[in-house]
């Protein structure tokens, strides 16, 4: 496809390297030049310097041949004008935008982005998506992630394999005689920062990092076979009471009714506004690093703690105050910075959490053709785990999974069948409407898309 991606700040570079390495015709529009010129020498795009707002610019870019506009800039209202530009004078059939501002995302004046009004097909907003993420995290604790697919009747969990693990160094094909009730199916894991697609003769190693799709109703016994029987927490702290931690504590008031909040919120205007739109949760004004604002919160009794600042430093150095007050602390740190992956470990932080990553995986199920929902990328996109609905022209209708001729890259998940969650076994034979969760490999990505059978999307 030929798409054109306006701002090439992290988010805008992340999309176009992942597009481009699936080999789609990329064009980066930016007013800076510097960042441009970073982008022409490091990955196979082309790079504009300009206004992404000028129609003379977007022409340039090939808008009349392009088939997606994705409007990443750091301005709202420049990614909802490109939307309005690509659709008035150039007719392009998919625009995306990012849009922060809680104001246009309020649901009373969903009339706003409209064919009518202003025509963008898909809004995504990060603070709201890294909110519901890390809400699925606190829900589901044990594991590093948690991902719903199959209208949330399957899920994708990532989980730390640690010392407590009964699992580790037995081959995969003797686990379902252990756990023959168990609906769960272990793909690969993360070793030594390679994924490996695990075998069924293969095992799990201390320090994996295991991704295993599930039943969802399943979640909790999963879990305790790998080892986690962590308990949800009753008392959290959120420091930092921005859009992200603002939709964090609301979210959670809604679905952990016995969870009692505090946020920490350094402005005081901000402060009193969110303790005016929260119901149950408590809001401190003052310092998430001061020692006595901490106590005032009462830290010793906090059984996690999320610091989802504006400031990466600030974010790090909050869990580690924490860690200090008592090391049975679940702690989650909000970087934008990759390289603070290197620390974690030493710095004894649970998650490290990158909103860059989460919006661009939101992004990439738009760009995907057929009939594509969920998109988790894991590896910068290098690995993907995918859901897709089976039409009546797939080539895999009333074919057993051993027949399918899948590449050893492409592994299936689970199927969503009507109301039944089916773990497949050689003789599985795909059916019409299946919903398939699987787990790809970049560039077999032009073959799962043909396995759908629809061109466009």
């Amino acid at each position: 496809m030929n798409i054109i991606v306006c701002g090439a700040g992290r988010v805008g570079y992340s999309i176009a390297k992942q597009l481009s390495a699936q080999s789609h015709s990329i064009t980066i529009i930016d007013q800076s030049s510097e960042d441009i010129q970073k982008i022409n020498e490091s990955i196979d795009v082309k790079g504009i310097v300009g206004k992404a707002t000028f129609p003379s610019v977007l022409e340039k870019a090939g808008a009349k041949e392009a088939d997606m506009i994705i409007a990443v800039t750091k301005n709202d209202e420049v990614n909802m004008i490109v939307c309005q530009i690509a659709h008035s004078i150039f007719n392009v059939s998919k625009k995306i935008a990012r849009i922060r501002a809680q104001d246009y995302l309020n649901p009373k004046y969903g009339k706003l982005f409209s064919k009518t009004e202003l025509p963008v097909d898909v809004i995504i907003s990060p603070e709201m998506e890294v909110a519901k993420s890390l809400q699925r995290k606190l829900e589901a604790p044990g594991t590093l992630d948690n991902v719903p697919f199959a209208k949330d009747k399957i899920k994708m969990l990532e989980i730390s394999i640690n010392k407590k693990c009964p699992l580790i160094n037995i081959q995969l094909n003797k686990l379902t005689k252990m756990f023959p009730d168990l609906e769960a199916n272990i793909l690969g894991v993360i070793r030594n920062e390679n994924f490996l697609i695990l075998k069924k003769t293969d095992n799990m190693k201390l320090n994996d990092k295991a991704y295993v799709v599930i039943n969802s109703s399943q979640l909790n016994r999963t879990l305790a076979a790998f080892g986690h029987e962590e308990r949800i927490a009753k008392k959290i702290l959120i420091i930092g009471g921005g859009n992200i931690g603002f939709n964090l504590a609301k979210n959670l008031e809604k679905s952990l009714e016995e969870v009692r909040i505090k946020i920490i919120e350094k402005n005081k205007e901000r402060a009193e506004l969110i303790a005016s739109e929260l119901e149950n949760s408590i809001v401190i004004n003052g310092d998430g690093l001061d020692e006595e604002v901490l106590k005032e919160a009462n830290i010793e009794e906090i059984e996690t703690v999320l610091a989802l600042t504006n400031d990466d430093e600030d974010n790090v150095m909050a869990c580690v105050l924490a860690e200090k007050f008592s090391s049975k602390k679940r702690t989650f740190a909000l970087v934008n910075k990759s390289n603070y992956s290197l620390l974690q470990s030493s710095l004894k932080i649970d998650d490290l959490v990158d909103p860059r990553m989460i919006t661009v995986s939101n992004i990439l199920k738009h760009v995907h053709k057929g009939t594509i929902e969920t998109v988790y990328s894991l590896l910068d996109g290098e690995y993907e785990f995918i859901e897709a609905e089976i039409i009546e022209t797939s080539e895999l209708i009333n074919k057993k999974l051993k027949e399918s001729n899948l590449p050893k890259e492409i592994r299936i998940g689970a199927i969503l069948r009507k109301d039944d969650i089916i773990i497949p076994k050689s003789n599985f034979v795909f059916e019409k409407k299946d919903l398939v969760v699987f787990l790809t490999k970049r560039d077999q990505l032009s073959k799962v898309e043909n396995l759908f059978r629809i061109s466009s999307f």
